[in-house]
């Protein structure tokens, strides 16, 4: 299995839907070119059909509705205690069309005094739903206001870095 496959039961598993009901529409995908599928004994593995021109649209669409920042926007809009909220690092980078492998994880920067579990909690949902982990830090205002005297900081600051919770502020990228 690669990165991008996964078996049809475990994606019923993660989209918490029936499994016949992902079987067929799986079928359905893969008949359509949109989905290419391939057997590993009685496992049938799915991934999005990188050759069909519809990929990069399609991709752009599920990763706007249905990608990280979606899903994090909408997890840390009830997470109170936060002035800002970064996602920096290999996921930023690729969202702005720099080359490289796929990210494994998300990486994020929440600038305020969130409660710590609440914002776990919240964040948690996301790699489930994500099938990633992510990767937070928690800064406080002041020290994000003082980032150019911390290098790690200062390179979140310098992007490129995709902005969850609106700011007057300038990022800096």
């Amino acid at each position: 299995m690669t990165d991008d496959e996964i078996g049809v039961s475990a994606l019923a598993r993660v989209l918490g839907a029936p499994q016949p009901t992902v079987h067929r529409e799986t079928a359905r995908l893969v008949e359509a070119e949109i989905l290419v599928d391939r057997w590993v004994g009685r496992i049938r593995l799915v991934s999005a059909n990188r050759a069909n021109p519809a990929y990069p649209p399609l991709r752009q669409l599920l990763t706007i509705v249905f990608g990280p920042s979606a899903l994090l926007t909408s997890a840390l809009a009830d997470v109170e205690g936060i002035e800002r909220a970064l996602i920096y690092g290999s996921w930023a980078a690729r969202s702005a069309g720099k080359t490289g492998p796929p990210p494994h994880d998300i990486d994020v920067l929440i600038v305020g005094d969130p409660d710590p579990e609440t914002l776990h909690d919240a964040l948690t949902g996301v790699e489930e739903r994500l099938c990633r982990e992510v990767n937070y830090v928690t800064v406080s205002p002041d020290t994000w206001a003082a980032r150019d005297s911390d290098p790690f900081l200062s390179s979140i600051a310098a992007g490129p870095a995709v902005d969850l919770k609106e700011s007057d502020e300038p990022i800096g990228y």
